[in-house]
């Protein structure tokens, strides 16, 4: 036993010598070269005589090469074993960081595209297995570089508004304003030709400090965020003075055609003038409060607001990769080179319903690859997913031009969609933390979001949103408001995972929770409401300011009420907005709804446009026994026509009506002789519909008293913007202060 020891104890000696060998080998290995390099000079020497210079030269390299390529093999051993400790000594003490610590998050190179499968949408299901991101590669075949020359110049000028807004931190005076309740702003009035007159606010630092501090050196300087300024209108575009990428300056005449087309002149504005104007002023990074969206001008707002989106990506992409490329020789990361958010999402655009996000997302498909064979990856399976289910209009009784546009196409209200965008290339239906732009619908969110106490509930990928456009906000008040306050406060929350996240890459003012002073938020409604007004004050705090559109009503929509009728406006005083509710069910009860218990006054229809009030009063009335029918947004089509037919026939004193029915059916109610305005209508051309219909050929010839029709509105100065609405601003500003609390208008010839 002792000797079989003694054989294994020689043997490992053995070979801890030969192993000591091979590290004294590593020393002389330069005798052995010179050496091995004489014996092959020595052999091709016969023949250097006969050969002229150009053969001497090449045959000279490739001994060399010989020789170099021995030298290497004689390494290959010992040096990847010297490696492989030398990794597995780092990994432990630093960790699987280490490897990716140069690399972007939201870098979207071929080489990772190639190796990713694809991902599906959160909660939309599997994507199709022969759509792989490896299709949507960017080649490079023509020569093309990743980012053009002038983009170089492009990525930290201080003159391009992107690099102006997200590259600085911000000073500690101007941070403290922006957190105090209410904010210390300046407000500065202006007057634009096509925009009208709007307020700038812009928030001021009190006992400013000078722009930049002394940094770890005297030579170098920490550089502040600067305060926001009152917006420049452009009166010609030139995209290269604007800081547009050129990679999309091409496509834009042509993606804006729909909107240019009565232009015939080829050296016109790729913009109209409403364009400029407004690309004015988001093109600045400041938000905007636009309460003036129409039909018309719909397509025209899209399309800004698609552009700079668009835009703002595409800068993000280039100063990545642009950083990318710098840091793959250097080990740290220097602070100059965070670019980053906690995520990778940072445009989120919620619409309403299908078609309108089917809209945007053709818009940024054209935007950024135009034409038929454009890179568009899972192209078909969104347009299966968002066309189709369009409601069909009757042709007997046609709706209002309005109502037919609006809910022209799919009006589906439950959606979401993530969407990459490279250079080259689009991908749609892609994983939310890989996705650049968010296209959904309050609802589509508020799924995800969840609630407290939701084990499966997500909401990370709202932390970094640098842009969120809101279009077509006036209807989600008519959808649900509550799940859109409650998406908005799922903003720039701490996420609760990493998600792959390279920390030394996200930016600073990210890291220290500072993300919803930098996000732009764009808001787009048909009219101004209070509850819009409180979301634009109290949800949006980019320092750079906001801007609000505030343009005089001199009419209202009173004047398109075509039958003579008395219309008496009740106001109501409540010492606060908290007390509106119960003053206006008191005052309702009280000195309102007495006047109409006669059965001399039947046909009455109560137009509520809140659900809380409906419910309330439906309750009321069925506590004291009233003969009445209803109508609201949950009755089902037979209770529907019941209760209009009972209406019409005089068989019910009572119709409560609630606005949420009204805007998604819009039908033509018959037999109506008094309308009681329980709060001005949420849309101004409502009144004037609603009082259209006490007309002669919609009223029952066997009951009711065509003489007598009369319409009564309650409002306090609370209601005072959907007031100005309907009967001008200059008369709402009267009637809200004025010492009467009854005003008459008589309407017709």
């Amino acid at each position: 036993m002792a000797r079989g020891k003694f054989k294994r104890s020689k043997g490992n000696k053995k070979h801890k010598h030969t192993n000591t060998k091979r590290f004294h080998h590593k020393r002389n290995n330069s005798k052995l070269f010179q050496k091995r390099n004489a014996a092959q000079l020595k052999k091709y020497g016969d023949s250097r005589d006969s050969e002229d210079a150009e053969g001497t030269s090449f045959k000279r390299r490739k001994i060399t090469k010989e020789i170099r390529d021995t030298e290497v093999n004689m390494y290959d051993d010992s040096s990847e074993k010297e490696q492989d400790v030398f990794k597995q000594l780092l990994k432990t003490f630093v960790g699987d960081h280490f490897e990716n610590q140069c690399k972007s998050v939201e870098s979207d190179t071929s080489s990772e595209e190639e190796g990713a499968d694809d991902k599906t949408e959160v909660g939309e299901g599997e994507m199709v297995k022969n759509e792989q991101e490896g299709h949507f590669e960017e080649g490079n075949s023509d020569g093309e570089s990743e980012y053009s020359e002038g983009d170089h110049d492009e990525i930290d000028n201080d003159l391009d508004p992107f690099v102006r807004h997200f590259h600085y931190d911000l000073e500690e005076n101007l941070l403290e304003a922006m957190s105090t309740t209410p904010q210390s702003v300046d407000k500065h009035q202006q007057h634009w030709p096509v925009l009208g007159r709007f307020t700038a606010h812009i928030p001021r630092a009190t006992n400013r400090i000078s722009m930049s501090v002394p940094k770890a050196t005297l030579e170098d300087e920490k550089q502040f965020a600067k305060e926001g300024i009152i917006p420049h209108r452009i009166t010609g575009v030139n995209w290269a003075q604007l800081h547009v990428k050129t990679q999309i300056q091409n496509n834009i005449s042509k993606a804006n055609y729909t909107n240019l087309c009565e232009i015939q002149d080829e050296s016109a504005s790729p913009l109209t003038n409403f364009q400029m104007e407004l690309f004015s002023i988001i093109n600045g990074y400041q938000d905007l409060y636009y309460p003036e969206r129409t039909l018309k001008n719909g397509e025209e707002i899209r399309f800004t607001y698609c552009l700079h989106s668009v835009n703002h990506i595409l800068k993000t992409r280039t100063k990545i990769i642009h950083h990318n490329n710098r840091l793959l020789n250097k080990d740290q990361v220097p602070e100059e080179y965070r670019d980053q958010g906690l995520v990778r999402p940072k445009v989120v655009i919620l619409v309403p319903f299908k078609e309108a996000a089917l809209r945007v997302v053709k818009m940024i498909m054209d935007i950024v690859t135009p034409g038929e064979k454009a890179n568009v990856m899972n192209k078909k399976r969104f347009f299966d997913e968002f066309t189709g289910s369009e409601i069909v209009m009757p042709k007997k009784k046609p709706r209002p031009e309005d109502y037919e546009l609006t809910f022209a196409g799919n009006t589906d209200d439950t959606f979401r969609i993530g969407i990459t965008v490279t250079k080259k290339s689009i991908r749609l239906y892609a994983d939310f933390y890989s996705a650049d732009i968010i296209v959904a619908s309050p609802l589509g969110l508020r799924v995800i979001v969840g609630a407290d106490g939701e084990e499966d509930r997500d909401f990370d990928f709202l932390a970094s949103a640098e842009l969120l456009v809101l279009d077509q906000a006036d209807i989600f008040l008519m959808q649900n408001w509550d799940h859109l306050l409650h998406v908005m406060d799922h903003f720039h929350l701490q996420p609760r995972e990493a998600h792959g996240t390279n920390f030394a890459r996200v930016r600073s003012w990210a890291l220290n929770g500072w993300s919803r002073y930098y996000r732009q938020t764009l808001l787009f409604s048909s009219i101004m409401l209070p509850e819009l007004n409180a979301l634009i004050s109290r949800k949006c705090h980019n320092y750079a300011g906001k801007i609000c559109i505030a343009n005089p009503d001199l009419t209202g929509t009173i004047c398109h009420v075509v039958v003579q009728l008395p219309q008496v406006f009740h106001r109501f005083d409540v010492p606060s907005v908290a007390q509106t509710a119960d003053g206006r069910f008191d005052f309702f009860i009280k000195k309102i709804l007495p006047q109409y218990k006669d059965s001399v006054t039947s046909h009455v229809l109560i137009y509520v446009p809140s659900y809380f009030d409906y419910v309330r009063l439906r309750n009321y009335f069925k506590r004291e026994g009233l003969g009445f029918v209803q109508i609201c947004e949950y009755s089902k089509d037979g209770k529907i026509a019941r209760a209009r037919d009972m209406f019409f026939h005089a068989e019910a004193h009572f119709l409560l009506y609630s606005e949420r029915f009204h805007f998604f059916r819009r039908p033509s109610i018959k037999g109506i002789l008094h309308i009681i305005f329980y709060q001005p209508p949420t849309f101004p051309h409502f009144y004037s519909e609603m009082c259209n219909f006490i007309q002669a050929t919609n009223q029952n010839q066997e009951s009711g008293n065509e003489s007598n029709t009369t319409v009564t509105v309650l409002y306090s100065k609370y209601d005072v913007q959907q007031l100005a609405a309907i009967v001008g601003t200059d008369r709402a500003a009267r009637m809200v202060s004025s010492e009467r609390n009854v005003h008459m208008f008589m309407t017709g010839e």
